[in-house]
């Protein structure tokens, strides 16, 4: 008789042991790329610096003494009058022209789009020239009943717009074209429910924008308006053609008596930088106290995060709250 052989039975695997987290071991992922990249950009810049450090042609004597020269101070301070004042008007003025914008009047709303179209369309180096050359058009300005002779009040067009005055009219006025539209989309992006809420409670359309959108719009309005902030300040160097007295209008009577173009030029960079990089700390802090709750809430540079990985660990945003 022949033995039987026992039949194999397939037996199935059981399921894996899982790992202790202790003996894992994480590897990062190596970016050759993006070092070879960065090291290249590195020494591109060293060379650039130390390229224009030793340029004879510079003249950094001049630089210095010029830097911190009275004329510059009197022309830094005109610019920053000029910037705050023009940001003040302009932002008062765009929050009342988006509000009419929003109107369901036909007539506030055509109005409204028509100063948007004027001053958002024309070059803002056109509207300088013209406000400071507006006597050409108007040699009085007259306040009194239309169409009659007769006048209240009465103005020199060349005396009331000043070099300072027609910068001012210029930059406020095309400022405020360009802050409606951020007012508006600010107010746009609010839900409506919160108006309709407001309104079905009692309170009037002008105060529930003032207590209820408004307020909320600010995380929509705070960055972009923090940029046009420092993109004022860069753009009042175009009133030196009218000759305001700004920096820029200083910095030119002086390389037009010296004949040192560069290394004013490079004053009047220097200045710019610096104020615009003090700018943008305030910026960057309204961006991240009104973004909090967004997507991008919680994002860091990848320069701060090289710098703290330095010093320690950078702890996530869950944590810190944590």
């Amino acid at each position: 008789m022949a033995a039987s052989l026992p039949s194999a039975r397939a037996v199935a695997p059981g399921p894996a042991e899982p790992v202790p987290a202790q003996q894992l071991t994480a590897v990062p992922v190596r970016h050759w790329g993006r070092w070879i990249a960065a090291a290249l950009a590195v020494l591109a810049l060293i060379g650039t610096v130390g390229s224009l450090a030793k340029n004879p042609n510079l003249h950094w004597d001049v630089v210095g003494h010029y830097l911190f020269a009275d004329l510059i101070f009197e022309g830094l301070a005109t610019t920053l009058w000029l910037t705050a004042a023009a940001m003040a008007v302009g932002l008062a003025l765009g929050t009342l022209v988006a509000v009419m914008r929003l109107s369901a009047s036909p007539v506030l709303y055509g109005l409204s789009s028509l100063f948007v179209w004027a001053f958002r369309g024309t070059p803002l180096l056109i509207q300088i020239i013209f406000w400071a050359y507006a006597a050409a058009l108007y040699k009085h300005v007259m306040i009194g009943i239309p169409f009659t002779t007769v006048t209240f009040v009465s103005f020199d067009t060349n005396a009331l717009l000043s070099p300072a005055v027609a910068a001012l009219l210029a930059l406020g006025l095309n400022e405020a074209a360009y802050a409606s539209e951020i007012v508006r989309a600010g107010i746009q992006s609010v839900d409506p429910g919160q108006a309709e809420a407001a309104q079905s409670l009692g309170m009037k359309p002008a105060l529930t924008m003032r207590r209820i959108v408004l307020p909320q719009a600010m995380r929509v309005i705070i960055p972009p308006m923090g940029n046009e902030t420092i993109n004022m300040l860069k753009t009042t160097a175009y009133v030196s053609v009218i000759g305001a007295h700004d920096l820029m209008s200083n910095i030119q009577d002086v390389y037009a008596q010296n004949y040192q173009v560069i290394p004013m030029l490079v004053v009047a960079a220097l200045w710019y930088l610096s104020l615009t990089s003090l700018l943008g700390v305030p910026q960057a802090w309204l961006e991240r106290r009104y973004g909090r709750g967004t997507a991008r809430a919680g994002h860091v540079s990848p320069l701060r995060r090289m710098f703290v990985g330095v010093t320690g660990r950078l702890l996530p945003t869950r944590e810190r709250k944590g």
